[in-house]
């Protein structure tokens, strides 16, 4: 059987959310967990912001989130949703009249963290306006940014302070009856981001957006976000995730990509398999996986491919995939369904996969 028709349980686990639509994607319920990420551009410069949520919505990200720190860049708003084609959010802070701006220009879901507002009277214009035009608001509490009383009251930031804060905001917006909310609480400690979560997911039903914030470089970052959205997941918990790091925003992509491949709660596209090596092989593994993964398209439908370096595992990992290659001296055998299909030379590893992988999509 190949790994892609392995179902996970990890949905008959999931916490049930109410659905909440954001443009043309929909989160909570049974609905696929959708990949975020958030531009780097200077969002009133709307042809290099377009430009890269163009690249963002090729490398798989479903909803996109974009700063917007003043005016100009909330009025920018308006072009840059009418030259996309995934859902936009506008992120806020601070000033709330953008928030009003930004809703004004078309965004299809707004996020604000309530902790950088002082003013209740423009939280409450707000959610009448996001609740005329039927637009969607994040609430997202960051460790960062918790509220002076709760920090006095438990000392320094932790998850129940987060927990805590959220419940008072999403408290302060249903009492002007404005329920449609995605929260998120989110922290750089892992442990603190699992705590929040699951201490969050037992009070609300309202669809949750998982991350670890400012997690750093891909290097450490990737390692923070898989421990703490995969265990989460992995609970069942999370309608929506972001991988947050100090890097290209499409590697963000990738790895939340990545995160749900490991769980089965994606599996469109490329799931490789390789061995890390050892002193048995006798081919040069390490350049054929990084050649194959930087030269290979995405395929567009399911493909798991294992590169197996020695005879160890190699054959019985390359039956088990869709297409498997398992390595020998100088050359390797070529599996399709489980079936050997035919020996070829390690120098034409690549070509052959590649023409396989195109077959099988066929």
């Amino acid at each position: 059987m190949a790994l892609n028709n392995i179902k996970s349980n990890i949905n008959q686990l999931r916490r049930h959310a109410r659905q909440v639509p954001i443009g043309k994607v929909t989160i909570g319920g049974h609905n696929p967990i959708a990949v975020q990420s958030m531009t780097r551009t200077k969002t009133s410069d709307i042809e290099t912001t377009v430009a890269q949520i163009i690249g963002l919505q090729k490398a798989g990200c479903d909803i996109v989130r974009v700063a917007v720190p003043d005016e100009s860049a909330a009025r920018a708003l308006t072009s840059i949703k009418r030259q996309i084609d995934i859902p936009l959010v506008a992120d806020i802070h601070f000033d709330p009249q953008l928030a009003l701006l930004a809703i004004e220009a078309g965004a299809d879901k707004i996020r604000i963290n309530p902790g950088t507002f002082t003013k209740t009277a423009m939280l409450t214009k707000i959610i009448t306006q996001a609740k005329e035009k039927n637009i969607p608001i994040r609430i997202g509490v960051n460790s960062g940014s918790i509220e002076r009383d709760l920090l006095k009251k438990y000392g320094k930031p932790c998850a129940a302070a987060l927990v805590e804060s959220m419940l008072r905001h999403v408290a302060a917006f249903e009492k002007l009856s404005f329920e449609n909310l995605v929260l998120s609480l989110k922290a750089s400690d892992v442990n603190m981001t699992i705590e929040a979560y699951q201490a969050i997911a037992t009070k609300t039903d309202f669809p949750l957006h998982l991350g670890v914030t400012e997690a750093g470089t891909s290097r450490m970052g990737i390692i923070k976000s898989a421990i703490g959205i995969g265990s989460l997941l992995q609970q069942g918990i999370g309608d929506t995730i972001r991988v947050s790091l100090t890097d290209d925003p499409a590697v963000e992509v990738h790895a939340a990509h990545d995160i749900l491949h490991a769980l089965n709660l994606r599996c469109e596209g490329l799931n490789l398999v390789s061995c890390p090596g050892c002193g048995r092989q006798e081919v040069d593994l390490i350049k054929i996986v990084r050649d194959f993964e930087q030269r290979i398209e995405p395929p567009n439908k399911p493909v798991t491919v294992a590169i197996m370096g020695c005879s160890v595992n190699g054959p019985g990992e390359a039956r088990e995939a869709d297409i498997g290659i398992a390595c020998g001296q100088g050359k390797a055998v070529l599996f399709r369904n489980g079936k050997i299909m035919r020996t070829v030379p390690e120098e034409s590893i690549l070509n052959e996969l590649r023409n396989e992988i195109k077959r099988f999509c066929e």
